[in-house]
């Protein structure tokens, strides 16, 4: 089974920056999976999508963090990587490295996510 484990979370004074990475333990593409990004659970509020890639370089943002946000892929490293620019304070949390797999379609459909253990953002005000 695919392991993924995040990187680069601390804490930063508002409007400062942080790179998070994440890198699963085997090839994203042997293992099917057709996407890789960011969620994150913030105080308060349900668990949200942050950034998702898919494989072929299509990428969807939430809503709170365009235009602050950047997501890229390293496939060769299998890695994923956030750039968060201008942190706010609403933007402390934990934040979750996320990969969706499917196999088969129709009859033979199976998906399987996959998830970090997360790693914590704390932006003060």
């Amino acid at each position: 089974q695919v392991q993924l484990m995040e990187s680069g979370g601390g804490s930063v004074q508002t409007g400062g920056s942080l790179t998070l990475s994440c890198t699963a333990s085997e090839s994203i593409f042997a293992r099917s999976i057709k996407a890789m990004g960011w969620y994150r659970q913030v105080p308060g509020k349900q668990r949200e999508m942050v950034a998702m890639v898919t494989n072929d370089g299509v990428i969807n943002y939430g809503d709170d963090v365009k235009g602050r946000f950047t997501i890229s892929r390293d496939n060769a490293k299998n890695t994923v990587y956030l750039q968060m620019n201008n942190l706010k304070a609403e933007d402390t949390g934990v934040y979750y490295c996320n990969a969706p797999a499917s196999t088969g379609s129709g009859r033979t459909f199976v998906q399987n996510i996959y998830w970090g253990p997360g790693t914590q953002v704390t932006v003060s005000s």
